[in-house]
């Protein structure tokens, strides 16, 4: 196991004192943004067609903040905007994420899902090292799955844990964390690796720890002021690192 150093020169790579990336049991992975980005519009539109076939109205999610949000959490803040009460939002959720599902299923041949650097390989670390990992994310499970397909990624998983029923990235950590200590017992310790600020106090509230990654549209100073236990520019710049014995 790797003991890395506090800081970078080059403000590429941080690991508080005492703090061991690679020495937990079960790895938790966000998809967009950390493990890859969408070259695509499918998962977009389907929020609107959902919107627009339960409801029949025309809600954008332009001006939403997505990033570290999860697909229930977009859907109310749009529909909210444009006038719609919790109360319709709630009656009508589970048959807005199915039409959601369904048609990123139908279009699922246009998903152009984009590794980011360095995730193969260090996914393969991990696996390597006997590490279970899990997907953990704001997406709907059957679009989360998606786009892990898409990448080849999927059979590196052993599971997943997502939105709906469930809407707050801490509750998807840690419903993730209690499906890691149904596999291995309840003393497994778990690490989440994200991209957002979210991630990071999501990771906290759920009562572990977190690796950030300066993937998604956050920057690497962004993400330090969350206070993470440990901050990558990349998983290029995470596995130098490692590499370096630093």
């Amino acid at each position: 196991m790797s003991t890395l150093s506090q800081t970078s020169p080059d403000e590429k790579a941080f690991v508080r004192p005492g703090f061991q990336w690679d020495a937990a049991d079960a790895y938790l992975f966000d998809i967009d943004g950390t493990l890859l980005n969408s070259r695509d519009a499918v998962h977009y539109l389907a929020f609107h067609k959902a919107v627009s076939a339960v409801l029949g109205i025309q809600a954008s999610i332009d001006g939403v903040p997505v990033h570290g949000n999860t697909d229930p959490g977009i859907l109310r803040a749009a529909l909210q905007r444009a006038g719609v009460q919790n109360a319709k939002i709630d009656r009508h959720m589970h048959e807005i994420v199915e039409f959601m599902c369904a048609d990123v299923v139908r279009n699922h041949e246009q998903l152009r899902p984009e590794l980011c650097p360095t995730i193969p390989e260090l996914i393969a670390r991990l696996q390597a090292s006997g590490k279970l990992l899990g997907a953990a994310s704001g997406n709907l499970g059957p679009i989360g799955w998606l786009k892990l397909e898409k990448t080849g990624l999927k059979p590196m998983f052993s599971f997943g844990s997502f939105t709906f029923p469930l809407e707050s990235r801490a509750d998807i950590f840690r419903h993730g964390i209690q499906l890691a200590r149904q596999r291995l017992g309840e003393a497994t310790t778990v690490t989440v690796v994200g991209d957002t600020p979210s991630d990071i106090e999501s990771a906290r509230a759920a009562g572990t720890t977190v690796i950030a990654l300066a993937t998604g549209v956050f920057r690497f100073s962004d993400l330090m002021a969350h206070h993470p236990d440990a901050c990558f520019a990349s998983g290029t710049d995470l596995m130098a690192h490692d590499q370096a014995g630093l």
